[in-house]
Parts: structure tokens; C-alpha cells; sequence
């Protein structure tokens, strides 16, 4: 049976991203203790919040090194604030560093006439390569709901696994090997 390891920090959206694993029939472990993450065939890192928080919360947990490390060795799904802290440095807070497992910042959407930040509703994705596993059973341009002020700015396009517009094209999900976020 798939051992999930599901990142807890002190902040993120734990039970519903247990409660969603479960019903596809992982084990999910919410923990903290880097050991059983490292154990763990696959880990999720979900996050809401601010930066500075969460990476706080990762070193203060002790699961930001073996964090690093598993995303070079096993599978790794990243949520929300949990995309963002892969990037090198986020401009929130007045600029936070984060894992730098990716070179890319995270960026304040700007001020734009007609568009609210935070960008908060349905909005369509455009998936970059539509025959990626995770895009399975997902249309392009499927509908996606958001609730966030900052979107990742990688580095390698490559990385870019899906985009949206909200008055500016902006990455919504990277994937690399075995990490999709």
C-alpha cells in the first residue's frame, strides 16, 4: 500500500488534503518527524499562508532539509504555498527565502484596472504538455478555482506544466521528474 507522507508545518490545508487521499486509497502519515517523511514512498505539501510562515514552520519542524532532498528521489505533489516555497525567493513580506529547490521567484500580481488581487475564482488552465500523468482525465482549459495573491515566476520554462491569464499569463502548476506542484 502507498505510504503518503503529508507535510504538517503548522499551517496548510491538512484534513481535506488527508481526507482527499485517502479516499484514492493512500496511507497518509500528517507529520512533522523527517524520518517518516523520508520513509515515505510519496509526499504532499500542501500550504495557505504567507511565505515567511511556512518556512518558519519547516525549520522550526526540521523537515525543510529532507524536504530539499526528497524532491530529487521520490514523488512529490506541492499545493498552494507549497509550489511557491520550491521557488528560490518570494516577494512577499518584503522578500522571504524559500527551498531554492527551483530558480524562479514568487510575485505579487500587480495592480491591474478591472482585476482584484487577490485573484479569487474559477478561471481556465491551459496545460503545456496535456499527456503529463497528472493532467489524466483533466481537459485542457478545465476550469480550476484560485484564491491567491502571488503565482510562481520559474526560471526554465520548461518547468511550466500549466498557465492562466488574469490579466497577465502567469505559471499555475511546474512539474520536473518525479514533482508536480
Amino acid at each position: 500500500m502507498t505510504r503518503v507522507a503529508l507535510l504538517d508545518y503548522g499551517m496548510g490545508n491538512l484534513h481535506s488534503a488527508a481526507k482527499a487521499l485517502e479516499h484514492v486509497g493512500a496511507t497518509v502519515d500528517v507529520t512533522n518527524d523527517p524520518k517518516l517523511i523520508a520513509q515515505a514512498d510519496k509526499i504532499v505539501f500542501p500550504g495557505v499562508g504567507a511565505m515567511r510562515d511556512c518556512m518558519q514552520g519547516m525549520h522550526e519542524a526540521g523537515i525543510d532539509e529532507v524536504v530539499r532532498q526528497a524532491a530529487f528521489n521520490k514523488p512529490v505533489l506541492a499545493i498552494c504555498v507549497g509550489m511557491q516555497a520550491l521557488m528560490q525567493r518570494s516577494e512577499e513580506n518584503g522578500g522571504t527565502d524559500a527551498l531554492g529547490i527551483f530558480a524562479g521567484q514568487v510575485k505579487h500580481f500587480p495592480e491591474i484596472e478591472g482585476l482584484k488581487v487577490p485573484h479569487m475564482g474559477w478561471n481556465q488552465v491551459h496545460q503545456a504538455d496535456p499527456s503529463h500523468p497528472m493532467w489524466n482525465k483533466i481537459e485542457q482549459d478545465a476550469r480550476f478555482y484560485f484564491v491567491h495573491s502571488y503565482y510562481v515566476e520559474p526560471q526554465q520554462s520548461e518547468l511550466i506544466a500549466a498557465t492562466c491569464d488574469y490579466g497577465l499569463p502567469f505559471c499555475t502548476a511546474i512539474h520536473q521528474d518525479n514533482l508536480f506542484a
